[in-house]
């Protein structure tokens, strides 16, 4: 990892039960993030034994186009139902989250309350529920701002890894964020080279915070 001579590391973390959408899309263009009440940002991280430099990613909407691969995974799951509105948590959510998490071989998230809050959120979120027939085969979460929407975190069916359900909740998001007049879609935090958080670079109009209070096109050749 190469660094900037001026590199500063960031650390920063602060708890709060109330965020206007106003502030959110601010907190969001300086590159933080949130679980419930925890707001964090960092730009350096650990994986796979290395320290790696984080690369917070949006994509900016009035730019951005569906690849071919993108276009395959929305024909693939076209039988599917969507629904977006208040998060509920039910029975039948929470069971699909302890299916999914079975896909992490180390790291696994120990309950859905890590990204979500118990109770009151301190933004407003909405959660996106997939349906094939009576059957919960994915879900998603994320903020609503101002003029921004930001991801949270997205669950599916591991049976239905072939189905791209999890790119596919992120093409609904963006969906929803250009249907209400948004114009960025935060997705969430990368590492810079290859990692198992590769597939947020794969979507077009993509900038990156470079730290420096800048966000700028993402390369991801």
């Amino acid at each position: 990892m190469l660094l900037d001579a001026d590199f500063q590391l960031i650390n920063e973390e602060f708890y709060t039960d109330s965020v206007t959408p106003e502030q959110l899309d601010l907190l969001l263009l300086d590159g933080w993030r949130h679980f419930g009440p925890h707001f964090f940002r960092y730009n350096l991280g650990i994986y796979d034994n290395e320290i790696r430099l984080v690369l917070p990613l949006r994509v900016k909407l009035a730019d951005f186009k569906l690849s071919k691969s993108q276009r395959r995974i929305l024909r693939r799951n076209a039988d599917v139902e969507t629904n977006i509105g208040r998060v509920t948590l039910a029975d039948e959510t929470l069971r699909l989250f302890e299916r999914h998490k079975q896909r992490f071989k180390t790291g696994a998230p120990s309950t859905i309350y890590d990204f979500l809050a118990r109770d009151a959120e301190p933004v407003e979120v909405l959660e996106l529920s997939v349906r094939r027939g009576n059957r919960l085969a994915a879900a998603s979460f994320f903020d609503v701002g101002e003029t921004s929407i930001s991801s949270i975190y997205g669950i599916f069916d591991p049976d239905e890894t072939a189905d791209s359900l999890g790119i596919f909740t992120m093409l609904k998001e963006i969906e929803y964020a250009m249907s209400t007049g948004k114009t960025l879609y935060y997705h969430g935090y990368a590492y810079e080279g290859r990692s198992f958080y590769d597939y947020k670079k794969r979507f077009s109009a993509i900038e990156m915070f470079d730290w420096h209070s800048h966000w700028l096109p993402f390369d991801n050749r």
